[in-house]
């Protein structure tokens, strides 16, 4: 049986719901706001183990539609990168924020910057290493607009009918 991931933006909260058949067409209300109806969302990949552990590195909310758009760009444009040319993966980076609706963390987005300039990424990486191994990459919210954080949705983790 197929399940599916729904994401209310009104309770910021994401609910899982099962069908007994293949269903892509349905979309339920929310079963704590009850009157509002959720958006459909891309599952992220899990695997399951015994060992489950809550964590802070949750995927956020994504729209399905911005994601295919961005797998788009991906299929079109990886295979024409150039691997001895980083500005061209710095583009590519830019182009699947935009089609995301992401945001790049503000050391994300100064790597990025001087990516873009030419200057050479392992100087980068040796300069801002640890900056951005401890900070999230991406921040959620329209592009141009404020940068502030959009608490991860909570995860109900009932399951219920489709």
């Amino acid at each position: 049986m197929p399940i599916y991931e729904f994401y209310c933006k009104k309770c910021n909260t994401i609910f899982n719901f099962f069908s007994k058949s293949v269903n892509t067409d349905k979309v339920p209300y929310c079963p704590r706001c009850k009157r509002v109806k959720l958006q459909r969302q891309m599952s992220v990949f899990s695997t399951l183990s015994s060992d489950r552990k809550e964590s802070d590195e949750d995927m956020p909310p994504i729209d399905e539609s911005k994601m295919e758009k961005a797998m788009e760009i991906l299929t079109r444009e990886a295979d024409r990168i150039d691997e001895e040319d980083p500005r061209q993966a710095a583009t590519l980076m830019r182009k699947l924020t935009e089609a995301t609706g992401l945001n790049l963390s503000a050391g994300m987005e100064e790597a990025l910057s001087r990516i873009e300039k030419g200057e050479d990424p392992d100087k980068i990486e040796e300069e801002m290493g640890d900056l951005l191994k401890n900070e999230d990459p991406f921040i959620l919210g329209v592009r141009g607009k404020t940068k502030s954080r959009i608490p991860l949705p909570q995860v109900d983790e009932t399951l219920y009918e489709l």
